[in-house]
Parts: structure tokens; C-alpha cells; sequence
């Protein structure tokens, strides 16, 4: 199955141009500044470009290039990794000290609060269910320390996770049996891809990738 498509006008450092030439299942022919790359999903050529996944039925294959991801159909001509400026998140506190925010779970409506010493994002169940997420399946059973003692967690990978204007793809979270966190959690699976930056009452989570 073959095919042409072109990213044009990269950030400085990129690749200057991406070709798909060929699509398989699991795997890509890329043309990269006129060097063939044959890549398998997951796979990074030498110019920064990975390959994300392939799609032969819908012709198309996802590819990150400085950190941004792009799909890329048969025939079309896909618009180029622009430079911009570091997306921002910026939050203030409650009453009570604690930083929430609206945000998307594999694009359905939750309340994030913010919490540096939880290690991914943590949820209870109810909300998992609510999220669609099928936990006890798909989920890594385990158990975590609370401040009602132990309790059992599955842990698993989000697909996107979103804040504000900025959406990060395959983020770590748990999932708690019982009522516990009431909040969903922002850990640090998620936090930890910004620098944290406190001005006054103000926090300022800037994106580092």
C-alpha cells in the first residue's frame, strides 16, 4: 500500500519533510529528509521521528515529531509542526489551599485536585466506572497505603488526560475500591511534565513536554 504525504515547515532541529511511502500493519516506510527509514510502531528514526501507529484500513499512520503528534492519510497534505510557545496552566487556590480543575479523562468531564505527593493521577471507582474506564479488566491489581489504611488499587494507562488548553496522551493513573480520593488526584504522572512555578496565590504549570 503506498502513499505520499508531507509535513512541511518543522521547528527548527526537526525533520524538514516526512514521506509516508509504504503502510503495513505495525509498521511504516517514512522518507526523512530524503533518507528512507523503515519503522516499526514505537520506533524513533535518527531524525526524531516516531512512529506511533499504523491504521491500513483508514490509510493512515500517527507520528511524533518534538513532541507532537500528527496522523498522516494517504494522499493529503498535512500541515507542519509549527514552534510555539510552551503551553501554561495556571491555577489558584481555595478557601482551603488546595488547587482544583476542570479537566477531561479520555474526553469525559471530571474535577482534578491538585496533589504533588501522589504518584499518578488517583480516582475511586465510581468515578473510573463514570470515565468508562473497565478498571478490574484492564487494570494492574495491587494494593496502596491511605489514611484508611490499605486498600486495593488497580493501576493502568489513560489515553489522554486534559487541563486547560493542554492534553498529554498516556498518563499512569489508579484506581481506588471504595469512596476515597472523593477529588480526582492531578499526581505526578501528570504534574510531572511541567515545571511548577508559585507567584503569590498563584501556580503556573509550564510544559516542558
Amino acid at each position: 500500500m503506498l502513499a505520499l504525504a508531507l509535513l512541511s515547515a518543522p521547528p527548527a532541529g526537526a525533520a524538514e519533510s516526512i514521506t509516508l511511502h509504504a503502510l503495513f500493519k505495525d509498521k511504516a516506510i517514512l522518507v526523512i529528509d530524503g533518507a528512507r527509514r523503515v519503522l516499526k510502531s514505537g520506533d524513533t528514526s535518527p531524525e526524531g521521528v516516531r512512529l506511533i501507529q499504523t491504521d491500513t484500513q483508514r490509510e493512515e499512520a500517527e507520528v511524533e515529531v518534538d513532541g507532537k503528534r500528527r496522523v498522516i492519510r494517504l494522499g493529503m497534505i498535512a500541515g507542519g509542526f509549527a514552534s510555539q510557545a510552551k503551553s501554561s496552566i495556571t491555577l489558584y487556590p481555595d478557601s482551603g489551599g488546595h488547587f482544583f480543575a476542570d479537566g477531561l479523562i479520555n474526553g469525559v468531564a471530571v474535577r482534578f485536585m491538585v496533589d504533588t505527593g501522589a504518584t499518578t493521577i488517583a480516582m475511586n471507582g465510581a468515578t473510573a466506572s463514570r470515565v468508562g474506564l473497565d478498571y478490574k479488566r484492564s487494570g494492574r491489581a495491587g494494593v496502596a497505603g491511605t489514611a484508611a489504611g490499605m486498600v486495593r488499587v488497580y493501576n493502568l494507562t489513560l489515553n489522554s488526560v486534559q487541563v486547560g488548553d493542554v492534553t498529554l496522551h498516556n498518563i499512569e493513573a489508579g484506581v481506588i475500591e471504595g469512596n476515597y480520593p472523593t477529588e480526582v488526584l492531578l499526581g505526578m504522572s501528570f504534574l510531572g511534565r511541567f515545571d511548577m512555578k508559585r507567584e503569590g496565590e498563584k501556580l503556573e504549570l509550564i510544559q516542558r513536554y
